[in-house]
């Protein structure tokens, strides 16, 4: 594949996963004891993007409690307030390299046009 649209679409593919992992967190957000995943992006050796998605082990509040209960597992530590922003940013880090994807497209078409 050439170099700048292996990049772009591996671009593609890494915002996809992040959005995967960011919806996952978030349909998470009431359940108790579940640790949150963070997308990390990554240069690979060839330029292409890649994903890491360590578990989020921060401390969280103690889970919701009835009277008389003692706490025996913590909260979800999956804050909304931290996620949607995260959500926003994906979805247009996926349109940019979609339109970057779509111009290296009409180059390339261009320039087959033309040696053609």
């Amino acid at each position: 594949m050439i170099p700048p649209l292996n990049a772009t679409v591996s671009a593609l593919h890494a915002f996809g996963q992040k959005l995967s992992i960011t919806a996952g967190n978030i349909a998470n957000v009431n359940t108790d004891g579940y640790k949150k995943y963070r997308a990390i992006f990554q240069e690979g050796q060839y330029g292409e993007v890649e994903v890491t998605a360590p578990r989020d082990e921060a401390g969280s509040p103690f889970g919701r409690l009835e009277e008389g209960e003692q706490p025996a597992q913590r909260a979800s530590n999956v804050a909304l307030e931290e996620e949607l922003p995260e959500l926003i940013t994906s979805v247009y880090g996926f349109k940019a390299n979609l339109k970057t994807l779509k111009a290296q497209d009409e180059i390339l078409g261009n320039l087959l046009d033309t040696v053609v």
